[in-house]
């Protein structure tokens, strides 16, 4: 959830509900940009210049009307964004990517009037009096739902989620019609396979609009975690949850990206401990959180505990993809360049159609970064060497024409949620041993396999 609320609060635009009224939405968003690209292409040949096709789409009066369009309508527009700006960044346009990550970090709430119709749809008649205070301003707004504070006149003090109307029944043609303004644009990269991210978001969309299956996964995460006290899981309200609407215990604490001024070991500690969860999630939960939205994390400096609050995006990952990430680990860090191959065949990053020197250069990334966390006993996210280093390599194997296969969706969100703790960590500039994290696991399940004498002995 992205919250607004500390913010000073976004504007408030009413989400349109119907189907056709959506529909309007972007056919009167591609129209507006057609229009400014004809005005723009004429002033051009005025000026005795030959217009670009890219140049005139990218004005920034069209980058800002696409996006606040998008924004704008929430649902299908905002998490194709979202899922795109994170997973695919590496290989988008930057001018596309603006886009993108505008939609990621914005989200205007309800007004209240449209709030007030879904809640008196939802609850009982006269259910304000049940409330002691309520807040019609949100605390924060996603592209599924906004989130109200409550407080019960039984004393409950409660986080209200709710989802905004029309966007449920709207998921498919929402997904359909934003693929097809994405592909007018003109700029996908060539070989660029647009299909699995849609298809991606609209399944992901009707999971998390499913509040019934958030309020289950709320359940199981407070009986995961219910003896690492590290970590607090909000309770669920079932009384006050409904299929659109989903109360929880409220959680207060301070927006984890803020945490940047607390000491070194303190922050040290939180990314040990997220990424920590991450670990356990994969190898020993087998079910993960793979939403790594930073608003979706609060710390609480009196108890040093972190609060984990949005469950809408928890995904089962398959036991054979848990096995491949096993032998991963293991291959790795045992430098074990024919093992590595295998693995990652298996796991789906290369494939038949990979070139030879393109499959020794991606074996080479992955050596690579298992070099890199062995020789440095606590990994420092705040040095970008890492990261740059390895965009580096991206775009040698951009350049000599590697198009990404197809991941499984277990894979493509196992590396949304590594790479969103990897953000994370660099943005609290954090010191994390990540080998003994590791090593903690591969000894706990195969204390037999061979691999380097560090993760052997944890030291």
């Amino acid at each position: 959830m992205k919250n607004r609320h500390s913010e000073g609060g976004a504007r408030p635009i009413s989400v349109p509900a119907r189907r056709f009224e959506r529909l309007g939405k972007l056919g009167s968003l591609t129209a507006g940009v057609a229009s400014s690209m004809a005005l723009n292409s004429v002033k051009q040949l005025g000026q005795g210049k030959r217009p670009s096709l890219r140049n005139l789409l990218l004005t920034p009066s069209n980058v800002q009307r696409v996006s606040d369009q998008l924004a704008q309508m929430r649902g299908a527009a905002m998490k194709i964004g979202q899922l795109m700006s994170m997973d695919a960044g590496d290989v988008l346009p930057p001018e596309l990517s603006q886009i993108l990550i505008r939609l990621r970090d914005n989200a205007n709430p309800m007004p209240p009037a449209q709030l007030k119709r879904v809640l008196n749809a939802e609850w009982p008649v006269q259910w304000l009096r049940s409330f002691n205070k309520f807040d019609v301003r949100p605390i924060a707004a996603a592209s599924i739902g906004q989130v109200h504070r409550g407080q019960l006149k039984d004393g409950r003090d409660l986080a209200i989620k709710v989802q905004y109307p029309g966007v449920a029944k709207s998921i498919d043609s929402d997904v359909a019609n934003v693929g097809i303004l994405m592909r007018m644009s003109g700029l996908l990269p060539k070989g660029f396979d647009l299909a699995p991210y849609l298809e991606e978001g609209r399944k992901q969309l009707h999971e998390e609009t499913n509040y019934k299956r958030e309020a289950t996964q709320l359940i199981r995460f407070g009986d995961l975690l219910e003896n690492k006290t590290e970590f607090v899981v909000p309770e669920l309200h079932s009384d006050w949850s409904t299929p659109n609407i989903l109360a929880m215990t409220y959680v207060a604490g301070v927006p984890i990206e803020r945490v940047t001024q607390e000491s070194q070991e303190i922050r040290d500690q939180i990314a040990k401990d997220l990424i920590d969860l991450t670990i356990h999630e994969l190898f020993f939960y087998g079910v993960m959180q793979t939403d790594p939205n930073f608003a979706n994390y609060l710390y609480q400096p009196d108890n040093q505990r972190i609060a984990l609050l949005d469950f809408g995006a928890t995904h089962e990952i398959s036991p054979p993809v848990v096995q491949f990430y096993h032998r991963l680990m293991l291959a790795g860090f045992a430098g074990d360049d024919i093992a590595i191959e295998a693995t990652i065949k298996d796991i789906g990053f290369i494939d038949e159609n990979t070139k030879n020197n393109q499959i020794k250069q991606i074996v080479h990334m992955v050596k690579f970064v298992f070099e890199t966390l062995e020789k440095n006993l606590y990994l420092d996210f705040a040095n970008t060497k890492l990261a740059t280093d390895l965009q580096e390599l991206v775009i040698s194997l951009a350049k000599d024409g590697f198009t990404p296969p197809q991941l499984p969706i277990d894979v493509l969100l196992i590396q949304r949620k590594l790479g969103g703790m990897f953000l994370l960590a660099a943005k609290l500039a954090a010191r994390v041993d990540v080998v003994s994290l590791v090593a903690d696991h591969l000894k706990a399940t195969a204390p037999s396999c061979q691999t380097n004498q560090r993760v052997l002995s944890n030291e």
